[in-house]
């Protein structure tokens, strides 16, 4: 599996679920830029922020490219299901998720802080394209935790399933950072080419820190750790990370 081009907005997307990408590239000509709210937006709210903020822009709403959700609790996984049928419905109406194939090219991270949650889901962070002749190529992969998406379940697939010991956390971190290089590969990236990268876990990251985030590069720029947890009751790290030169907060 490539990359596939989505032309209305201007990038391609790694193929994955329906709920999102597991990344986007911008193509030549264009670059990727990220907005963060200062505040978590609600997600109605937020989706009429960023419609507002592209337009402002002078950009289609179909160069809504990649965003990061933030949730009071970890979901079953049917309330999940139940919750990102809600949020593509926003996509559909933008021309960007074809209800017909289940196509979603956008990108995304949802997780849910264990301190100061938000009241109900809401938007952190949003990603779209704007028209760039010089841009350095940019991307943003999409959150992963410990298990294979795309499975009838998360629970059967997820690595050391409910083992939050050190070496159980250690060997989770060796999976996901495996599957952010696996996404970075596939857009035609490595970590040499990240601005940022984040990671989500209420879990100390410490004891494989070192020798496992730092050493392979996944911290070149700095490790930004939000004390939250993956979307998906059980899981319990994920990380997502991005090359993106122009970011702003609003």
């Amino acid at each position: 599996m490539g990359t596939a081009p989505f032309a209305p907005g201007n990038f391609r997307y790694i193929p994955a679920v329906f709920q999102y990408s597991g990344g986007v590239a911008a193509e030549p000509g264009y670059r990727l830029e990220r907005v963060m709210f200062k505040n978590p937006v609600p997600l109605k709210d937020g989706f009429a922020r960023i419609a507002a903020l592209i337009k402002e822009a002078g950009r289609p709403l179909t160069s809504f490219a990649a965003c990061e959700l933030r949730s009071p609790a970890p979901f079953t996984e049917e309330g999940f299901r139940a919750f990102n049928e809600i949020y593509v419905g926003t996509l559909a109406e933008w021309g960007i998720f074809d209800p017909a194939t289940r196509t979603n090219p956008v990108a995304r991270s949802n997780v849910c802080p264990e301190i100061e949650k938000p009241a109900g889901p809401s938007f952190h962070a949003f990603v779209f394209t704007v028209p760039d002749a010089n841009a350095a190529p940019s991307f943003h992969v999409a959150g992963s935790g410990e298990s294979v998406e795309g499975k009838a379940n998360y629970r059967d697939h997820t690595v050391r399933l409910g083992d939050t010991s050190p070496e159980g956390m250690k060997e989770k971190a060796r999976y996901v950072l495996g599957e952010m290089e696996r996404r970075m590969g596939l857009l035609g990236f490595n970590w040499a080419q990240t601005t940022a990268s984040q990671l989500y876990t209420v879990h100390d990251p410490h004891p494989f820190l070192a020798s496992e985030i730092v050493r392979r590069g996944a911290a070149r720029c700095g490790l930004t750790w939000h004390f939250a947890r993956p979307p998906i009751v059980d899981l319990e790290y994920e990380m997502d990370c991005r090359g993106i030169a122009v970011e702003r907060v609003v």
